[in-house]
Formats: C-alpha cells, structure tokens, sequence
C-alpha cells in the first residue's frame, strides 16, 4: 500500500499515538498471553496459544499498515485551504435534496474518515461528489442505497 496521505495535524497526532500505543503496550500484552499460554503445555492443541499468535500477527499487519500511513502522510496547512471549491480538509454545508435535511461534511483522507463525526473521505461516494463543486452547484452522489444529489450551501474550513 503506498501514495500519499493527507492529513490535518490532528489526524496525523492521533495515528501517531495510536502507533507508539500499539507498539509499546499492546505487543507486550500479546506477548505476555503468548507466553502464559506456552507455560500450559503441549502447543498443538492449546487453544489460547493459536489464539495468542493469530491476535499477534494482526497486529503486526496493523501496526505495518499504519506505520506506512504515517511515512506517506502529508499534513495539510489548513490555513491555505482554497475555500471557494469543495476539497480535502474543506466543511461543506449542504442540503439532501432528497430529505431536504441540512448535513455539515468535512472531507478528509481515508485515514481520517470518521462517520459518527461527519468526517467523509475524499474517496467515499459523497466526497467524491463534492469534490471540486462551489457553491450553489449540486453534486449527485451515486451511493449503494442510490443517487443523492446535495446542493452546496456554504464551504468553510
């Protein structure tokens, strides 16, 4: 997995630290129930041990996966963020012509995107649709349920 990650410094802070986390006091518990459950016997069929080891190497997959976040990550100086088109980093007020219900969206990097706090990525099919359009535009998003189309109200940061 390589290219480029953008990122705010919030988001690259708090990968960051969910790294050093996982590194330092996850791998010592994964290696400490790997050890506990060597110390029960025979290992061909101890259960808790095949665990242990399969926790073990998900984690190592994960921490490689964030790890290559990180070394490809760009932090995004929000302060020279063009607010006159929708893009990364970008709080899009729009209105679901659908519902006709108002949503504020910010769109973020994959590595960012958090949907219980209206963080979309750029990749997702709502950000796609918004992506580049201005305000007044109305972007159709072609979603799994259906199209959307939203109508861009206002672009902050």
């Amino acid at each position: 997995m390589s290219g480029v990650f953008y990122m705010t410094q919030e988001g690259y802070d708090k990968l960051a630290e969910e790294v050093r986390y996982l590194r330092t006091v996850k791998r010592q518990e994964v290696a400490k129930a790997i050890a506990e459950a060597r110390e029960k016997g025979d290992l061909s069929e101890n259960a808790e041990y095949h665990a242990a080891k399969e926790e073990q190497g998900h984690l190592e997959a994960k921490l490689v996966e964030m790890e290559n976040k990180l070394a490809n990550a760009r932090v995004m100086d929000e302060s020279k963020v063009d607010t006159s088109k929708a893009g990364i980093l970008s709080t899009v007020e729009v209105l679901n012509k659908k519902v006709n219900k108002k949503m504020m969206i910010t769109l973020v990097s994959e590595a960012e995107a958090n949907l219980k706090e209206n963080k979309l990525s750029i990749t997702s099919p709502i950000g796609k649709a918004l992506m580049g359009k201005a305000v007044g535009d109305i972007a159709t998003a072609h979603t799994p349920g259906g199209s959307i189309d939203l109508e861009i109200l206002n672009i902050t940061i």
